[in-house]
């Protein structure tokens, strides 16, 4: 939901900071999303338009999620796959960092940045 919060091209800013990637989502990221987007108003867009960025990552196969949370589910596919998160959720990068994985995040509302630990 960044990118309608702070009107940032997330893929394009995840160009620029780390070059080459491949955009994973995981199942239950969609789900919660869907979920979202019955809700009118800011939030429900936000989430309409995080589905339509989910459509261009490629979605996690059930059998690389473990069962639990979606935040759950999201650290551990980083720890195992090594991988950066992007997220604004503090308390998912606080877990994230403490698993020594670093988290991209909005600056000043405006850039994305690497956090690591």
């Amino acid at each position: 939901m960044m990118p309608v919060q702070f009107k940032v091209d997330l893929f394009c800013g995840l160009q620029e900071l780390v070059g080459g990637f491949e955009p994973v989502v995981l199942p239950g990221v969609i789900q919660e999303l869907t979920g979202l987007c019955r809700a009118k108003g800011r939030d429900g867009a936000a989430a309409r338009y995080g589905l339509s960025l989910a459509e261009r990552c490629t979605v996690a196969g059930a059998n690389e999620v473990e069962p639990g949370t979606v935040d759950a589910q999201l650290i551990d596919y980083a720890v195992r796959h090594n991988c950066l998160v992007v997220t604004n959720d503090r308390l998912v990068k606080e877990r994230l960092l403490e698993h020594g994985i670093g988290v991209i995040v909005m600056r000043k509302q405006k850039k994305l940045d690497i956090v690591r630990k």
